[in-house]
């Protein structure tokens, strides 16, 4: 029933998928409206990278959930390593995951990671901010520690606000009851200043708790004066959701929307928000990146979400407003496996990430 309700919801948004065809170099193009999109192999020497990002150096920004953080050329691929985290635990689906760099890069150079590893024999996720010096990450400073973490549901994706607040996503851990208890950093989406402090407006005094009832949350992005994230449901109800202060989203009592069962009455007690957009079956959408460049046309105003077990690039076009979504289209069906991330570059191409654990790939997507 809980399906049923789902893809009835879904109904009231169009949902597209694009041609595809095979260039005469081997590589993939496909249409974007008018638009015609081809694709280049940038790399194929990763090892189930999480995290890609476009750095103020003009260089692509990669953590492998072995440890490794490096910088690419994104003109020829060139991999430049800078640091193999040493106490990072690469378990189940934990390891180095998210990464965000300071906005003010060039005058702040700052980067923030989050990890799991071994704590006297507790496998826990912590935050740490490292500096560039140009060559190498050094100055490795904790600034939050002692998160849940699991073989699964870890999260963790990272996001700096304009504002100068760090946003974390963590995942349940597979205790899925802790997502709906404010004492537990499990489920939730954490909000710290970049020394490590808790900010004095987040809604419990001393906590770094900003929204709770998350089960797995592995996309996260500000945009429209809005924080966006993607979450993997349980057998039902991927969701994207518009983040709000001191809200609940609902998991275990809630998947998706407010709609059946018990759930209607849990979300008017509780507060719930529900998704902006949500699928059933579930998909496994990870990370993804905000896209309002003239060099695609049909895709500005989108969020470009990756997709794992759906293997694809979904494009969610954003009404004006950007807290509904109108269109869902789908780009690279089963074309290179599992993606875990997207980036987007200031001149309009985008990059996408691999996870399928051998030779993983950096894809560039541009306007042929």
């Amino acid at each position: 029933m809980k399906t049923l309700i789902s893809l009835i919801a879904a109904f009231g948004i169009l949902i597209m998928t694009t041609c595809k065809k095979s260039s005469s170099d081997g590589d993939t193009e496909e249409q974007a409206g008018d638009t015609e999109l081809t694709t280049q192999v940038l790399t194929q020497q990763l090892v189930f990278p999480w995290e890609i990002l476009w750095g103020a150096d003009n260089m692509l920004w990669i953590t492998e959930r072995g440890g490794k953080i490096s910088r690419v050329n994104p003109n020829n691929g060139q991999i430049n390593p800078l640091l193999t985290i040493a106490d990072v635990k690469s378990q189940g689906e934990g390891g180095l995951l998210g990464m965000a760099l300071h906005p003010d890069f060039a005058n702040t150079p700052q980067l923030f990671v989050a990890y799991n590893y071994d704590k006297s024999g507790i496998y826990t996720e912590k935050i740490v901010r490292y500096t560039y010096n140009g060559t190498a990450l050094v100055n490795p400073v904790t600034l939050l520690d002692n998160v849940p973490a699991a073989n699964n549901h870890n999260g963790c994706r990272l996001a700096i606000s304009p504002d100068l607040k760090l946003y974390i996503t963590t995942g349940d851990a597979t205790v899925a009851s802790q997502a709906q208890n404010l004492n537990s950093l499990s489920g939730k989406i954490l909000r710290i200043n970049l020394d490590g402090s808790i900010p004095a407006d987040n809604p419990t005094a001393g906590s770094p708790v900003w929204s709770y009832g998350h089960r797995n949350a592995q996309g996260l992005v500000f945009a429209n004066n809005r924080l966006y994230s993607s979450e993997h449901g349980n057998t039902t109800d991927d969701e994207v959701n518009m983040i709000q202060k001191g809200r609940n989203f609902g998991w275990p009592n809630v998947e998706g929307f407010c709609s059946t069962g018990t759930e209607p009455a849990f979300c008017n007690t509780n507060n719930v928000a529900e998704p902006i957009q949500a699928w059933s079956p579930t998909i496994a959408p990870s990370g993804m990146d905000y896209y309002n460049s003239d060099a695609i046309p049909q895709w500005k105003n989108s969020l470009l979400l990756a997709i794992l077990k759906g293997t694809e690039l979904l494009q969610l076009k954003l009404n004006t407003a950007g807290d509904k979504v109108e269109t869902v289209n789908t780009f690279y069906k089963s074309t290179y496996g599992r993606l875990r991330d997207v980036c987007v570059s200031p001149d309009g191409k985008v990059y996408m990430i691999t996870s399928n654990g051998t030779a993983d790939k950096i894809i560039v997507v541009s306007k042929k």
